[in-house]
């Protein structure tokens, strides 16, 4: 009888440890580059209203879920939770937080990385992976307000969409923390050939920044932008940004996952329901 009760306690402690390590609920996911990841399926939120990401639908104009998408990105800076996500050399060198006032935080993220919709109701981490379909991790770029309205000139150079413009404006930014204009009836001054798709601004005059958080849009002055390691690199339009991060060494890639930090600011902001903010477009964006 000790023995077999012996037994029956390791067989219940080895249960115990295998359990630390493998997740209660999780679900696998395949993502864009054909690595398998696994979710954690007992997250869940709600949303009262269908968030927009299918159909290019982040490429044509504003779009909710572009909304709450780079709302999540400001908030984890101008909050605070993106100080535990530096790197190690980061923090070595004392570059431990955002270095700009919340005024001067805004977040950008290309249209194109949001690929499917929320549908209205309950949902998890899968939907939002099908969004998000890559491993962006969060990234600071330090720039100045000339440089951030040229990288939205080059960003809309695809705009109005077409079908034949369609890969030209998945350049195209969400944001948070400013309004913008476009104006299409205005040609995109094209200068030299940028990527497979796009070309720099030889000039400027399709877009005008009407704010920033409410206050003048100032071309001299420093903002901080978080947005992803893709745009930090490079991608798609986003040659300004690669310059702008190349210029100050204070701009950087964290350790944080985007899709985790929308699900903190979903969880920790928004205590789990995407509500009627989220039901319309907010008027940040205007292409005319």
């Amino acid at each position: 009888m000790k023995m077999f009760e012996k037994a029956l306690v390791f067989a219940l402690v080895l249960c115990l440890c295998c359990g630390l390590f493998v997740p209660a609920s999780a679900v696998t996911f395949t993502d864009a580059h054909g690595n398998e990841i696994e979710l954690d399926d007992s997250m869940e939120a709600y949303t009262e209203h269908a968030l927009l990401g299918a159909d290019h639908a982040g490429r044509k104009g504003e779009t909710n879920l572009g909304n709450l998408w780079t709302d999540a990105l400001r908030w984890f800076a101008v909050s605070g939770r993106i100080n535990e996500y530096f790197e190690e050399d980061d923090v070595t060198a004392g570059n431990t937080q955002v270095d700009a006032d919340a005024d001067h935080i805004v977040a950008l993220w290309n249209g194109g990385n949001l690929r499917a919709d929320v549908t209205a109701g309950k949902f998890g981490a899968e939907q939002l992976a099908e969004v998000l379909p890559y491993p962006n991790k969060v990234a600071i770029i330090y720039m100045t307000g000339a440089q951030i309205l040229e990288a939205l000139e080059a960003a809309s150079q695809g705009l109005p969409y077409s079908e034949e413009t369609a890969s030209a404006c998945a350049a195209f930014m969400q944001v948070s923390g400013l309004g913008y204009t476009v104006d299409t009836a205005k040609e995109y001054d094209k200068g030299e050939a940028y990527g497979d798709h796009w070309f720099k601004a030889a000039s400027l005059g399709r877009v005008t920044i009407e704010d920033v958080n409410g206050l003048p849009f100032d071309p001299e002055a420093v903002y901080a932008v978080i947005t992803s390691n893709a745009n930090f690199n490079g991608m798609d339009s986003s040659y300004v940004f690669k310059a702008a991060a190349e210029e100050n060494e204070k701009s950087t890639i964290t350790t944080a996952a985007v899709r985790d930090v929308v699900w903190m600011y979903i969880a920790e902001e928004l205590n789990n329901v995407v509500g009627p903010e989220y039901g319309e477009y907010q008027g940040r964006i205007a292409v005319r």
